[in-house]
């Protein structure tokens, strides 16, 4: 397999990553989540997101055509998507690599990530990376309407510190 090139996000690229975005989270969440949050999920708010957000932004795949993209977001892995043609090429496991590497260099010791319940491939990859599960919790998600309180499962890593 040949290695996977990931890079800073470009803001010339908001737009496809946020289609890479809706896409990916309709594939994923759009079943298992309640309706009233899936309708504030739209490829507007992603692209909001993605601006404000863009320096916490790596991305898989040559300038203006991403495979994948990672948001670290303080202690967080915030988001993590591939698009549904690169799943199973690596670039989940490259995105991922590169986000505990940043939290690690920010001085984050042990990082979180929530997984929505239900989404059991995600599931098994994080702890296939060596993330556990720690249990339920509730991820407070801002939307127009205000905070949207989502039980999720809570997963949790120790990060190693750069150079060790």
């Amino acid at each position: 397999m040949h290695s996977i090139s990931l890079r800073s996000a470009k803001s010339a690229e908001i737009d496809r990553l946020a289609r890479l975005w809706y896409d990916s989270w309709q594939d994923a969440h759009a079943s298992i989540l309640p309706a009233d949050l899936a309708r504030h999920r739209t490829l507007e708010s992603f692209r909001q997101r993605l601006h404000d957000d863009l320096p916490n932004v790596r991305v898989a795949g040559a300038f203006g055509q991403p495979v994948g993209f990672c948001m670290i977001k303080q202690d967080e892995l915030y988001q993590l998507f591939v698009s549904r043609e690169a799943r199973g090429a690596g670039v989940a496991a490259a995105l991922l690599v590169d986000a505990e590497k940043r939290l690690a260099a920010n001085g984050v010791t042990k990082a979180w990530l929530a997984c929505a319940i239900g989404n059991e491939r995600a599931a098994r990859f994080y702890e296939k990376s060596g993330w556990h599960r720690v249990g339920p919790m509730i991820n407070e998600l801002e939307t127009p309407d205000g905070t949207f309180q989502l039980e999720v499962w809570r997963y949790e890593k120790p990060m190693r510190s750069v150079g060790s």
